[in-house]
Protein backbone atom coordinates (compact mmCIF):
# COMPACT_ATOMS: atom_id res chain seq x y z
CA UNK A 1 0.00 0.00 0.00
CA UNK A 2 1.29 3.79 -0.53
CA UNK A 3 -0.17 6.77 0.02
CA UNK A 4 1.56 8.11 -3.93
CA UNK A 5 3.97 7.93 -6.53
CA UNK A 6 7.38 7.13 -4.60
CA UNK A 7 5.68 7.68 -1.57
CA UNK A 8 5.35 5.71 2.02
CA UNK A 9 5.31 2.15 1.21
CA UNK A 10 3.34 -0.05 3.78
CA UNK A 11 3.94 -3.85 3.81
CA UNK A 12 1.65 -6.54 4.85
CA UNK A 13 0.17 -9.65 4.55
CA UNK A 14 -3.63 -11.00 4.91
CA UNK A 15 -5.49 -14.04 4.01
CA UNK A 16 -8.12 -11.63 2.32
CA UNK A 17 -6.76 -8.74 -0.17
CA UNK A 18 -10.17 -7.79 -0.27
CA UNK A 19 -11.18 -6.93 2.83
CA UNK A 20 -7.80 -5.67 3.94
CA UNK A 21 -7.93 -3.45 1.01
CA UNK A 22 -11.32 -1.63 2.23
CA UNK A 23 -9.88 -1.52 5.70
CA UNK A 24 -7.20 0.68 4.91
CA UNK A 25 -9.35 2.80 2.63
CA UNK A 26 -12.20 3.12 4.84
CA UNK A 27 -9.13 3.74 7.72
CA UNK A 28 -11.03 1.23 9.84
CA UNK A 29 -8.23 1.74 12.23
CA UNK A 30 -7.71 5.33 12.94
CA UNK A 31 -4.05 4.41 14.52
CA UNK A 32 -3.05 2.33 12.08
CA UNK A 33 0.57 3.03 9.74
CA UNK A 34 -1.84 2.92 6.88
CA UNK A 35 -4.14 5.23 8.12
CA UNK A 36 -2.00 7.94 9.64
CA UNK A 37 0.35 7.93 6.48
CA UNK A 38 -3.11 7.64 4.21
CA UNK A 39 -1.61 4.76 2.67
CA UNK A 40 -5.13 3.53 1.13
CA UNK A 41 -3.72 3.05 -2.75
CA UNK A 42 -2.55 -0.80 -3.45
CA UNK A 43 0.49 -0.70 -5.63
CA UNK A 44 1.82 -4.23 -5.60
CA UNK A 45 0.55 -7.62 -4.27
CA UNK A 46 1.92 -10.93 -4.22
CA UNK A 47 -0.30 -14.19 -4.29
CA UNK A 48 1.33 -17.47 -2.37
CA UNK A 49 -1.09 -20.94 -1.25
CA UNK A 50 1.00 -20.89 1.99
CA UNK A 51 1.06 -18.64 4.48
CA UNK A 52 4.12 -19.52 5.89
CA UNK A 53 5.72 -18.85 2.46
CA UNK A 54 3.78 -15.29 2.56
CA UNK A 55 5.50 -14.50 5.89
CA UNK A 56 8.99 -15.29 5.05
CA UNK A 57 8.54 -12.97 1.47
CA UNK A 58 7.32 -10.26 4.02
CA UNK A 59 10.33 -10.24 6.35
CA UNK A 60 12.84 -10.40 3.06
CA UNK A 61 10.58 -7.19 1.46
CA UNK A 62 11.24 -5.17 4.78
CA UNK A 63 14.77 -6.16 5.32
CA UNK A 64 15.01 -4.96 1.08
CA UNK A 65 16.60 -1.05 0.90
CA UNK A 66 13.79 0.91 -0.54
CA UNK A 67 15.54 1.47 -3.63
CA UNK A 68 14.94 -2.57 -4.23
CA UNK A 69 11.08 -2.18 -3.14
CA UNK A 70 10.78 0.64 -5.66
CA UNK A 71 12.48 -0.83 -8.45
CA UNK A 72 10.32 -4.10 -7.90
CA UNK A 73 7.21 -2.14 -7.55
CA UNK A 74 7.76 -0.23 -10.81
CA UNK A 75 8.46 -3.49 -12.39
CA UNK A 76 4.87 -4.88 -12.57
CA UNK A 77 3.39 -1.29 -11.65
CA UNK A 78 5.50 2.36 -13.35
CA UNK A 79 2.98 4.75 -12.82
CA UNK A 80 1.98 3.25 -9.10
CA UNK A 81 -1.39 3.39 -10.17
CA UNK A 82 -3.74 1.78 -7.79
CA UNK A 83 -4.52 -1.98 -8.35
CA UNK A 84 -7.82 -2.28 -6.41
CA UNK A 85 -9.50 0.85 -8.31
CA UNK A 86 -11.69 -0.98 -10.48
CA UNK A 87 -12.66 -3.85 -8.17
CA UNK A 88 -16.01 -3.91 -7.28
CA UNK A 89 -15.58 -3.64 -3.62
CA UNK A 90 -18.87 -3.55 -0.96
CA UNK A 91 -17.81 -0.85 1.11
CA UNK A 92 -21.21 -0.82 3.15
CA UNK A 93 -20.23 -4.05 3.91
CA UNK A 94 -16.76 -5.24 6.11
CA UNK A 95 -15.40 -7.48 8.46
CA UNK A 96 -13.93 -6.08 11.61
CA UNK A 97 -11.09 -7.84 13.24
Amino acid sequence: MSNKPKGVIYIGITDNIEERVKEHKLKLYKRAFTARYNCDKLIYFEEFENVDEAIVRERQFKKWKRDWKVSLIEEMNPSWLDLSINWNMNFRKFRKE
